[in-house]
């Protein structure tokens, strides 16, 4: 009888640890559920992915043919390619020659030249194809380059480009004339900031403002301070979302380390709600308005084009929808929701995503399209979440400070840019703003299938994301067809196309043109060329084959 005691203090115990661990168990369940099933939504897996990934380039034997393409078409090819190499050359000679030296020192230019193209491209493409680095000036929609090239400007300059080029330089002009008498004198405020931080807390909805040297740090100082108010630990940011490159909120490639105190959960997802109603360690959600264009895929960019998969579908109602859920949950669990708007800023409406979408957020970050195009991040805020210290404890404070916070000249050109803004005339360019990019795009997708161009766009408003319709190797070619055809882009190259307010239909007419000329001129010389049984899933298994192979040295 005695004996049985310490079998049923065992078994007691056993069952005792097993409801303690079960309940975690579960809530570790959840938290994998809630991650979206690509790369994209585990970062421990994305970086040891990329470890293992070999490097290899192709030989100009095989660059040409590397889809299984006969001698004929890889012949056809490699002629169009130095043919549009020799044009480079010619017409970019001394911005390629600038760019070219000044990349010995400037480790940007070194990334951005390397990683335009899929790797195994990039050697030949860089000795062959380089671009130019270097604008000389700007007018309407246009640059012009250091050789006197003129292009229509997609680049958006990162989408702080708003309103046009001719905005932003008079914002500045003026700025500097305002700013002059104080000049660069830092600490004591311009008085011009008192105006700033009014239509700031107006625009927002919000009760307070603070300011930064940039949107990364915008960013970075929302999160501290959610976190120092909830007393709570974790961020969650949603896959492929992007929020500057500080290491909270870039938990994956990219990033050295890997932090312990971020979420990456699935955009527009029932288990991710489902996480943020069951855990209590969640002390902000991050959501760039960005991500409605392709949820769950990270900023698309040429470089990682190896096939036509890449995908993009903007659904402003079930985006909206999904936004509600969001700010229902995060009322409900006292979880602060940052809406980080240093991409789209003023992009969708005067009002911002909170306008466009009808919800409103906690906090919200703004960048540099605010300040009539100069560095600047601002944070607005409740009231209770932008305190950085506490009353009853003197020493528990929430420290964040810059050398260039409210830089008068920066203080002064937003000034500039929120009265343009505040003006009823010039607010009227909202005005079927939506329904006007909306029909540009489906106009250029008909003539693109009107010509059998296996090629589409898909956008959110003026920004836009180039996508194929049939499986190749070598859709990155069509940024150097779109260059030379006087279209200027980025260095992510089709990924994203960043249209400024202010083209007119004469404008865009124009850029379809050329769109359409350079797809056209891609097909003809052989580019996508494809076998009829080739998939997205073939390309893929046959880069697989390609590493394999390179790395166990057959």
């Amino acid at each position: 009888m005695d004996s049985s005691l310490p079998i049923l203090s065992l078994s007691a115990a056993a069952v005792a640890s097993a409801a303690a661990v079960f309940p975690k168990l579960q809530a570790r369940l959840a938290l994998s559920r809630a991650k979206h099933r690509s790369l994209t939504g585990h970062s421990k897996m994305s970086k040891m992915v990329a470890r293992l990934v070999p490097h290899y380039e192709f030989d100009i034997n095989d660059f040409f043919a590397s889809d299984g393409a006969p001698s004929d078409v890889a012949l056809q090819r490699q002629d169009a390619f130095f043919r549009l190499a020799c044009l480079y050359e010619e017409r970019y000679a001394k911005g390629r020659q600038m760019t070219a030296e000044a990349a010995t020192h400037i480790s940007d230019l070194q990334f951005t030249e390397t990683y335009r193209v899929p790797f195994q491209y990039s050697r030949l493409v860089r000795e062959n194809l380089g671009t130019s680095a270097f604008m000389q000036s700007s007018a309407g929609v246009t640059v012009t380059d250091v050789d006197g090239n003129i292009f229509y400007d997609l680049t958006g300059s990162y989408g702080v480009n708003i309103f046009g080029n001719d905005f932003y330089k008079e914002c500045i002009t003026e700025a500097e004339k305002r700013a002059r008498a104080l000049g660069p004198v830092l600490g004591p405020y311009h008085p011009v900031i008192t105006d700033n931080v009014r239509r700031l807390c107006e625009i927002s909805g919000l009760d307070e403002v603070s300011f930064h040297m940039s949107g990364t740090e915008a960013v970075m100082q929302a999160v501290r301070l959610a976190r120092y108010h909830t007393k709570r630990s974790h961020l969650v940011r949603f896959a492929g979302a992007y929020h500057g490159w500080w290491g909270d909120v870039q938990p994956g490639v990219g990033n050295p380390v890997s932090p312990h105190e971020t979420y990456t959960l699935a955009d527009m997802s029932e288990r991710t709600l489902h996480v943020l109603r069951t855990r209590k360690d969640i002390a902000c959600v991050l959501v760039n308005p960005l991500q409605a264009l392709h949820p769950n895929a990270n900023a698309p960019g040429d470089s990682a084009l190896v096939d036509s998969s890449r995908k993009g579908a903007f659904d402003r109602a079930a985006y909206t929808e999904w936004l509600k859920k969001l700010r229902e949950v995060c009322t409900e669990r006292g979880i602060v929701l940052i809406f980080d708007e240093v991409f789209v800023g003023f992009r969708l409406a005067a009002g911002g995503a909170q306008e466009y979408f009808g919800v409103r957020a906690d906090m919200v970050t703004y960048g540099k399209s605010l300040a009539g195009g100069l560095p600047v991040g601002v944070v607005c805020g409740a009231k209770n979440l932008m305190r950085r210290f506490r009353d009853d404890r003197p020493a528990d404070v929430c420290f964040a400070r810059g050398t260039f916070n409210s830089h008068p000249y920066v203080m002064t050109a937003m000034d500039e840019f929120l009265s343009r803004l505040a003006s009823p005339n010039f607010n009227a360019v909202y005005q079927g703003l939506e329904e006007t990019w909306n029909g540009r795009a489906k106009v250029l997708n008909e003539r693109l299938a009107a010509q059998d161009l296996p090629v589409r766009v898909s956008n959110i408003s003026s920004i836009w994301m180039v996508q194929y319709t049939e499986p190749s190797r070598y859709n990155w070619m069509l940024q150097y067809y779109l260059r030379a055809e006087g279209l200027a882009l980025s260095w992510v190259g089709t990924g994203r196309l960043i249209f400024s307010l202010n083209y007119t239909d004469a404008d865009f007419n124009e850029v379809a043109d050329r769109f359409v000329t350079a797809a056209e001129k891609m097909k003809r010389e052989g580019w996508w060329w494809r076998d009829a049984s080739l998939t997205n899933k073939d390309i893929k298994r046959r880069i697989l084959k390609e590493m394999l192979r390179k790395r166990f040295g057959r």
